[in-house]
């Protein structure tokens, strides 16, 4: 029998401002992320007793999203009780580690069919709720490191320096998120991916996120993030351009990917878009934080006996514009393949759940483009980056 993981289906709900007043946050997580449950398992006219596990990414494990928040949108959803959850923090690659662990389990035996995906209400539950007043590193963390892990935006300014990316340079890139996701957004690029979510007034079914009339000149005239007298004596080398306009919005969300063994997916009838090539999963240097997509996107290419020339679709979240921007310049590819449908400047970064939004735009990107290779990459907290490589079949 083939154990062979294949992606079935790939769905998102459209992206919320993660603030009060969002489209999405009036709906509790667990219910955001049951709909798209619902969504996934009716489309597929799955059997949902017949699913093995439900592996679900969650980074803000606190509040409203303490709970087994995948298990608690399974039931509900309204399905058997019997089919098990557990969830996952890999902090902002969450998402993309529960489809690794989902098409992992399958290749092994574990599994037939699993539902990988992840969700984060940022409106309901802010981030870092679980740490006010608390620090999670402990003494022996300051003992190697005299100041512990830097916040994420002094990394990101770290990176525009080593690498001598511009404020300019930054704000280009955020800008040109904006028009891809507005484009794609327009012309229905997006349709096949969202699903419609019923909120106070109606129905969302459009990334509220999206700026279409961002330019370079409006991004200009905002003021820095993260520039203070501490962190300037601490690395003079900063020239201190980072913005909210080039960084990552905060987002409400939910993504969930069906994912089955080839065998499970023939056998009813549903049919296999996308085979898992490789997968990667790595940390670099914590305090420059954000630059393990570079090492991770290496490993997976090593894996997968491939080279960066043979992929036609990257996905680089865009935690900040310099990431990407820094990445891009270690490898020499068509900056046209580089989050070709806007990315989470645009789009937003619902932590727990952009994992598997990327793979969901980067299958139907792959299928609309009739191209062959995907390669996903995220940076993550305390220096960590998963990296993916799909097919499409």
């Amino acid at each position: 029998m083939s154990k062979i993981p294949v992606i079935v289906d790939a769905i998102r709900t459209p992206m919320g401002r993660g603030k009060e007043g969002g489209v999405l946050s009036g709906i509790h997580p667990s219910d955001l992320l049951a709909g798209v449950f619902k969504q996934l398992v009716e489309r597929n006219r799955l059997d949902p007793g017949s699913v093995d596990d439900i592996i679900v990414g969650c980074v803000s494990q606190v509040g409203e999203q303490a709970g087994p928040v995948g298990r608690l949108a399974w039931l509900s959803a309204g399905y058997p009780d019997h089919v098990p959850s557990t969830t996952v923090d890999r902090r902002c690659g969450s998402s993309q580690q529960s489809v690794h662990f989902a098409a992992q389990g399958i290749a092994a035996g574990a599994y037939d069919i699993v539902i990988a995906g992840g969700v984060e209400s940022m409106s309901r539950v802010p981030m870092f709720t679980a740490r006010i007043g608390k620090d999670p590193s402990g003494p022996l963390l300051y003992d190697r490191y005299e100041h512990g892990l830097i916040p994420q935006g002094i990394a990101a300014e770290r990176i525009a320096a080593k690498w001598k990316i511009s404020r300019e340079a930054m704000d280009a890139f955020s800008a040109r998120s904006h028009q891809l996701a507005a484009a794609a957004r327009d012309d229905g690029s997006f349709n096949a991916e969202i699903v419609n979510v019923p909120n106070a007034n109606g129905v969302a079914s459009a990334d509220e996120t999206i700026r279409p009339s961002t330019t370079v000149e409006g991004l200009s005239n905002l003021k820095v993030s993260f520039e203070n007298a501490d962190f300037k004596q601490r690395y003079p080398e900063i020239d201190w351009s980072v913005t909210a306009g080039n960084s990552s919005q905060l987002a409400d969300g939910a993504s969930a990917l069906l994912i089955m063994s080839e065998d499970a997916a023939l056998r009813l009838g549903l049919r296999p878009r996308a085979r898992f090539v490789a997968y990667d999963v790595i940390a670099d240097d914590p305090i420059m934080m954000l630059t393990a997509p570079i090492p991770s996107t290496r490993r997976v290419l090593e894996r997968a006996g491939m080279k960066a020339s043979d992929i036609d679709h990257f996905e680089v979240n865009e935690a900040f514009a310099s990431v990407p921007l820094a990445w891009l310049k270690e490898y020499d590819v068509d900056p046209a393949k580089l989050n070709p449908r806007g990315g989470a400047i645009a789009l937003g970064h619902p932590l727990g759940a952009s994992g598997a939004r990327l793979m969901t735009t980067m299958l139907n990107g792959l299928e609309a483009t009739k191209g062959r290779y995907g390669l996903q990459t995220m940076c993550e907290a305390g220096g960590m980056a998963n990296g993916t490589i799909i097919e499409r079949l």
